[in-house]
């Protein structure tokens, strides 16, 4: 029996899907990392690897569900991204990325903020113990409880 191989259509489909499956959350994060780097620069590479990194993964985890939950209080601005992706020859669903990718990019902002504060707070308190530094993260919360 002859072998046949898939058709190109097929494997290019295949890898099309995998690439908006997996690709889309990490340009996400790319996204959003690259527009933070704007306002507040790492000091360090080790600094700016685990920023980066934290903010690809929160984009990645907590983007979906910020778009189910963008879907779910204003559907019809989905539909509306289709309609203007099929009015211009596109493929449908791309417009459901046109209004995914930014709220992707927009869940992942978070972690570069939370990371680069805490990579800073516990830069300043380098030389002190672990029972110092529960002291002074004790005092923060009293401190932040206070204000409230």
């Amino acid at each position: 029996m002859k072998e046949t191989m898939p058709a190109l259509e097929t494997t290019t489909a295949a890898g099309g899907a995998l690439i908006k499956i997996f690709g889309v959350p990490v340009l996400a994060g790319a996204a959003a990392t690259a527009l933070v780097f704007l306002f507040m620069w790492p000091k360090t590479l080790r600094e700016a690897f685990l920023r980066l990194t934290s903010t690809i993964a929160t984009s990645g985890i907590f983007g979906p569900f910020a778009v189910m939950a963008v879907h779910s209080w204003w559907p019809s601005l989905f539909d509306s991204a289709k309609a203007v992706t099929i009015l211009y020859g596109g493929d449908p669903a791309m417009g459901v990325l046109f209004v995914a990718a930014p709220v992707m990019v927009a869940a992942g902002l978070p972690a570069w903020w939370l990371i680069g504060g805490v990579i800073r707070w516990l830069d300043r308190r380098r030389d002190k113990d672990i029972g110092e530094i529960v002291h002074d993260a004790v005092e923060v919360v009293k401190d932040a409880r206070g204000a409230l």
